[in-house]
């Protein structure tokens, strides 16, 4: 293997080094930016890899920003971003007003309170002008210890980063969460193979004798901190192999131990300035300030010996910079509880009275209960969240809960962290802290707002609406009383809470109390229960009225259920889902998904089908388990319009039993209707009718919820294959008596499209062009091609002119959705029209080819895996995760009669038998 003259530090990365490359190929060429996340255990050298980057992005002319996480930073709101943005801002002349007071306020520069979004669109503003003058590249270390509300920003510039000639880097631990949740595909950083371990060891230590290099090269397992750290805590005499070794060399954590020995060969000056440099990472304290604490005549001499060691330099800033974060977390693991406190008490004392760095300070100071700096810490922490930084707010929350000598301050405290943490998208740790509040006895006054963390922690994590209808409705009639505490806004957010298990669930109990709180909300509340109780005329247009005229505040409490409810009406005409991209938090986010998962079957955007699985991989990971089950039932609605009945029942499996167990007629009834879709697909119309039917009634009014309206096309459709005319026109004539027509734009298409397919015949042509003249129906692709499959077989049969043009066209759309069985009647039905553009029917005995039996993208993958890739190559290819190609094994191999990966080859080149 080829290496890096330049730097031995990368022997080894070829592989990392030409990815990063090519990142910066891209944005210094003009044609785009790029991510890269660099992941790996702690001295495995992506740190290495990042200076080497700033070095060549430096060579080219790039302007070089960075930010570094740490441990004792993460409480602090939009630290990170501080670090990255804050010279760019001084020297920025393009900002808006508006911009720039949102990013000083966030930077604590100036007093306000921006939102979220607001930060994210100034700082892809700042970025946008810096760019202008030289290509920018953005480097993040220790992702993992990024504060949250920097690292929400953060993830949403790296999506953006594309359009722009701008280059983000980040590195990150393995199990950070930017792993999970950034959409970049991880560059796995390796432990170096032995060959590359050994050529590293030897240009560090030319002179290590034989049997100390291959003790060094085994205990170190290829981490190159290792094995440049290792052989430096051996006596000379052991590295020439003259002394015998110790019984064990450190790795690992044992590597932070090793540095805890060198700790202890310190003096005490020169370990309490490290403690203090250790401790001292707040943005107040990156300036040298924290120097004022150690005595002038101590300074340089220690600092020199300290330098001398290796361990950490002091920068031009003033800032301790530690040769590997693994040295920093040492050096604070090593002191004891006491020398820590200490440390921290002496930090606070450098900094103002009113700077938020001391009160971070005098909190990990304190050791027993302090009233005063309880209330100071927790109105720190709703100053926090009023900025944004919920999950920051709600760690000086529970602080402030450890510290209140008073139980009732206590509870009081920790349920408004556990309402906080949810809103910051820290689920798990709401779900923890609810845990902890049920064991105690909460008091009457903060009763509303522990019950809305529990619902929070029930909805989300547990997959469970019990407690929405059993707490939230007491909860409401509490705040709602003549002179009551309304917690800042939270009866709006339990009103949405209710209302959002009333629509999963259907229970009564929930519906009677948002009708009795309807005039306690805003008039978005009362419209999305509206639409959820009412949905006829004039419901979709108010929403989208009501939408344009939001506040920023208003925004991020009501993004999620204004997505929900316009998904329900099914009005992607809104494009909400692209306005309310701006929120940063997974609980603003995976609202966006879910909206644009919807958005993507109703428009036809099938090709990113794959992307629901993609969604619930990443729901599942941070705890967020409804939504994993909201996302396989959206990939469930591609594969019942594919035809896909052995992934329909994959997903049943997967779906049924907890949406039983938690009484969600929403997706119960979604599941049936899928059903009912796959067996049209394969014109079982009786089957599909009875599915239909078992959700409404032919001839029932379609009344609340709104999905009874949609299913006017499928229904009418299924009863007139299936002979049963007399029950379609009586299903239509319930529809118009509902209005359904008038709830969207879609809604007026399938009522026209299911007039269309029951007419008369002396009437149909005329009701077929009505349908299409629809506003908007170009839209709705595949119901517009199942409209045309229908009118081409209309025409064919009644030997009329144009069947052939419509049916090619219905055939060209099932081809691209990759929907075989639909496609399939439209061979059918053109090869009954005589059109010789389509092959022969096979025979009865003729085996069905490959490509017949897969869809796309399952012909894709087993096409990689023919070639002997793994699951994770595969995956890296196609964008996929290793679990979602699995997946698709798991059903392509009964598609093709065989049982393992080595008949791959052998099926693909031959005709299969079913």
């Amino acid at each position: 293997m080829a290496h890096d003259r330049q730097d031995p530090a990368l022997v080894g990365r070829q592989r990392e080094t030409e990815l990063l490359t090519a990142a910066l190929d891209r944005a210094g060429g003009g044609t785009g930016g790029a991510t890269v996340l660099l992941r790996g255990d702690a001295g495995v050298g992506k740190s290495t890899l990042l200076a080497w980057t700033e070095r060549t992005a430096r060579d080219r002319g790039f302007t070089v920003l960075r930010a570094v996480g740490a441990e004792a930073e993460t409480d602090l709101a939009f630290g990170a971003l501080h670090q990255a943005l804050w010279s760019l801002l001084q020297r920025s002349d393009a900002l808006s007003a508006h911009q720039r007071d949102a990013l000083e306020s966030a930077f604590g520069a100036r007093s306000g309170t921006p939102s979220g979004f607001a930060v994210g669109a100034a700082a892809l503003a700042l970025l946008d002008e810096a760019v202008r003058t030289a290509p920018v590249l953005l480097l993040l270390d220790d992702l993992h210890w990024i504060d949250s509300s920097s690292a929400t920003v953060l993830g949403f510039l790296h999506r953006r980063c594309a359009e722009l000639p701008l280059v983000i880097v980040g590195a990150t631990r393995p199990d950070g969460a930017a792993t999970r949740t950034w959409s970049a595909e991880p560059v796995d950083v390796r432990a170096l193979p032995r060959a590359d371990a050994a050529a590293l060891l030897g240009t560090c230590y030319p002179e290590l004798a034989g049997g100390t290099r291959d003790r060094v090269l085994a205990e170190a397992a290829g981490n190159p901190l290792a094995l440049v750290e290792l052989p430096r805590q051996l006596a000379a005499a052991q590295q020439r192999g003259v002394a015998p070794l110790p019984e064990r060399l450190p790795l690992g954590r044992r590597l932070e131990r090793m540095f805890a020995e060198r700790l202890d060969a310190m003096t005490p000056e020169a370990g309490r300035l490290l403690l203090l440099g250790a401790l001292a990472t707040g943005p107040d304290l990156s300036s040298g300030v924290w120097l004022r604490a150690v005595p002038d005549g101590e300074v340089r001499q220690t600092l020199e010996r300290i330098e001398a060691d290796g361990l950490a330099r002091l920068d031009a800033a003033g800032q301790l910079v530690f040769r590997h974060p693994l040295a920093r977390t040492a050096v604070v693991s090593a002191a004891s509880d006491a020398a820590r406190r200490e440390a921290h008490r002496t930090l606070a004392d450098t900094l103002a009275p009113d700077d938020p760095g001391r009160l971070v300070h005098e909190a990990a100071a304190a050791l027993l209960p302090d009233e005063d700096l309880a209330g100071r810490l927790a109105e720190a922490g709703r100053d926090l969240a009023r900025r944004g930084g919920d999950a920051e707010g709600a760690l000086l929350l529970e602080r402030a809960a450890v510290l209140s000598p008073g139980s009732g301050d206590r509870v009081r405290r920790l349920s408004w962290a556990a309402v906080m943490a949810a809103r910051g998208g820290q689920l798990r740790h709401t779900a923890a802290l609810v845990e902890e509040l049920k064991a105690g006895t909460v008091p009457p006054d903060v009763a509303p707002v522990f019950a809305y963390a529990v619902v929070y922690a029930d909805q989300s994590h547990h997959v469970d609406f019990a407690s929405s209808a059993a707490l939230l409705p007491a909860a409401l009639d509490t705040m709602t009383a003549p002179g009551a505490d309304t917690f800042g806004g939270l009866v709006e957010q339990a009103f949405f809470k209710l209302l959002l298990a009333a629509s999963y669930t259907d229970d009564p109990w929930a519906w009677q109390a948002l009708q009795r709180h309807r005039d306690a909300v805003s008039e978005v509340g009362r419209l999305c229960l509206r639409a959820w109780t009412e949905p006829g005329p004039g419901v979709a247009d108010a929403l989208l009225a009501v939408a344009g005229d939001l506040t920023a505040e208003q925004e991020a409490g009501a993004a999620w259920l204004l997505l929900w409810t316009t998904s329900a009406l099914d009005c992607p005409e809104a494009d909400l889902w692209q306005r309310f991209t701006r929120l940063h938090g997974y609980a603003g986010q995976g609202s966006v998904a879910k909206a644009k998962s919807h958005q993507d079957f109703l428009l036809g955007d099938w090709e990113r089908a794959d992307d629901c699985l993609r969604e619930a991989e990443i729901a599942e990971e941070l705890g967020y388990r409804t939504n994993a089950l909201l996302f396989r039932q959206y990939h469930a609605a591609f594969l019942a319009g594919r035809g896909d009945e052995a992934g329909l029942d994959a997903v049943e499996r997967a779906v049924r039993p907890t949406a039983v167990r938690a009484r969600m007629r929403f997706v119960l009834d979604r599941l049936t209707h899928l059903r009912g879709l796959a067996a049209l697909a394969h014109q079982r119309h009786e089957e599909a009718y009875g599915h239909f039917c078992g959700l409404l009634p032919a001839g029932r009014p379609a009344g609340s919820p709104p999905r009874h309206h949609a299913l006017v096309f499928d229904l009418v459709a299924a009863a007139v294959h299936a002979g049963r005319r007399e029950e379609a026109l009586a299903h239509l004539a319930a529809v118009r008596r509902a209005r359904s027509a008038e709830i969207s734009g879609r809604h007026a298409f399938l009522v026209a499209a299911a007039t269309a397919v029951a007419a008369a015949d002396e009437d149909a042509d005329d009701a077929y062009r009505a349908a299409y003249e629809v506003p908007g129906a170009e839209r709705w692709a595949f119901d517009l091609a199942r409209l045309r499959l229908a009118h081409g077989s209309w025409l064919r049969r009644r030997h009329r002119s144009g069947a052939r043009e419509v049916l090619r066209t219905a055939h060209h759309v099932f081809r691209r959705l990759e929907a075989a069985p639909w496609a399939a009647q439209c061979e059918e039905e053109l090869r009954a029209a005589g059109d010789a553009l389509v092959p022969p029917q096979r025979g009865p005995s003729e085996a069905p080819s490959v490509p017949a039996l897969l869809t796309g993208q399952e012909l894709r993958i087993a096409r990689l895996a023919a070639t002997g890739l793994t699951n994770k190559e595969i995956g890296q290819r196609l964008r996929l995760s290793p679990r979602t190609v699995a997946a698709h094994l798991y059903k392509i191999f009964p598609k093709l009669g065989i049982t393992s990966r080595a008949a791959l080859a052998h099926a693909l080149g031959h005709p299969v038998a079913r």
